[in-house]
């Protein structure tokens, strides 16, 4: 129960709103994962998540957090000691890179400032500079969330192939999938990542990894151990509709009904809506006189937006007032940006009144905290989203 009354706003940019749809069909009773009605719900299922990364792929469904699909990625197409080059864009990139090391691989890691995605550039000339092919994979955040910088996954490919390198391309769509125009097919990626409690608008339980044909060859002869994250066996039972662990039942009954809902929009609307209010949350906070933490505007995320303090101000410190006088949760600044910056969320089941909503706590808890702002930034979002359809 909220202490202030209504609903708690939960604009972090993950674990994000569940819609009530999503929740009734979670609530359903759990039924036979090895009998017939499970195998019909399996063989609907995986086909329709399709669209929504942008393959005809098999996509492989993990009871996991992200975290373990990022680990499926890297065990099922790598051998030890293989090179595996990561572009740093935040503190989630940071983290895979070290989770690659402690799998047994060479990590060589591209340096960031955190406020610039990866440099489709730099990976071609370190391509180029590698005519033995030790480099076996190229990793990118496609939307960090640490810092609401979205990298340029098609001219990362572009690079690639410029350097006529064979290195797989790994993305981590975890804040970007059903949020931002993403594309495995068309963009040539290998291994996509996910998870479910970001775009997808479940809670959080299930990772992902889409799987193209390079991958698949690839994992043949992977040296990697697996087990529970092998894909060979769970695509083995995904043929008959089953899977060769306990699945999520009730988290699949629930993806079920997040796809049903992001068909009934259309994708080409779920983005321009994400598009749109990012921009409206950018037109507040530049009316403030605060500024974007993403440098490039090529790079904007449309799943959320890092604010940056001015020297002085605790984000932290903003972000305890918003909560305890009106609350609301928004993301904290992670890693290298604690304290600095404060995220706002604005991905998933989210519509023009709630980011309202949001913005108002946000200058009032601003305007408490004696952060120095101008107050027009919540009309001139007003004014964007009134205008822009």
């Amino acid at each position: 129960m909220s202490p202030t009354g209504g609903r708690h706003f939960l604009q972090i940019p993950g674990p994000t709103n569940v819609p009530d749809r999503v929740l009734r069909a979670m609530a359903a009773p759990t039924i036979d994962h090895r009998g017939p009605e499970f195998a019909e719900l399996t063989k609907a299922l995986l086909p329709a998540l399709g669209p929504v990364f942008g393959t005809t792929a098999p996509v492989v469904i993990y009871p996991s957090s992200g975290t373990g699909a990022w680990e499926a990625a890297l065990v099922n197409t790598l051998s030890p000691g293989d090179r595996v080059l990561i572009g740093e864009t935040g503190q989630f990139s940071t983290l895979w890179a070290e989770l690659a090391g402690r799998v047994g691989l060479d990590v060589e890691v591209i340096p960031g400032d955190w406020r610039r995605g990866v440099d489709p550039a730099a990976v071609g000339q370190r391509l180029a500079a590698d005519p033995e092919r030790t480099i076996k994979a190229v990793c990118v955040v496609h939307n960090e969330t640490s810092t609401g910088v979205t990298s340029r996954v098609p001219e990362v490919r572009a690079a690639i192939d410029a350097a006529g390198h064979p290195a797989l391309l790994l993305v981590d769509t975890i804040s970007s999938l059903a949020s931002i125009d993403y594309r495995h097919d068309e963009w040539g990626v290998d291994v996509t990542v996910a998870g479910s409690q970001k775009g997808l608008m479940l809670p959080p339980g299930l990772g992902f990894n889409a799987v193209s044909e390079k991958a698949l060859a690839a994992s043949r002869s992977a040296g990697l151990p697996r087990s529970y994250w092998d894909w060979a066996p769970i695509l083995e039972a995904n043929a008959r509709g089953f899977f060769p662990y306990t699945p999520a039942t009730n988290l699949l009954y629930g993806l079920r009904e997040a796809l049903a809902m992001l068909t009934e929009e259309g994708l080409p609307a779920v983005f321009a809506r994400h598009q749109r209010h990012a921009a409206a949350t950018r037109a507040a906070v530049r009316t403030w006189g605060l500024e974007v933490l993403c440098a490039d505007e090529r790079e904007y995320s449309g799943s959320l937006t890092a604010v940056l303090l001015p020297t002085g101000h605790d984000a932290d410190a903003v972000r305890r007032i918003i909560l305890e006088r009106f609350d609301m949760s928004l993301g904290t600044g992670l890693g290298r940006l604690a304290g600095t910056v404060f995220r706002i969320g604005h991905l998933g089941h989210f519509n023009d009144l709630t980011l309202a909503g949001t913005l108002a706590g946000v200058q009032m808890g601003l305007q408490l905290a004696g952060v120095p702002i101008k107050p027009g930034g919540l009309d001139a979002a007003l004014e964007h989203l009134r205008d822009v359809a």
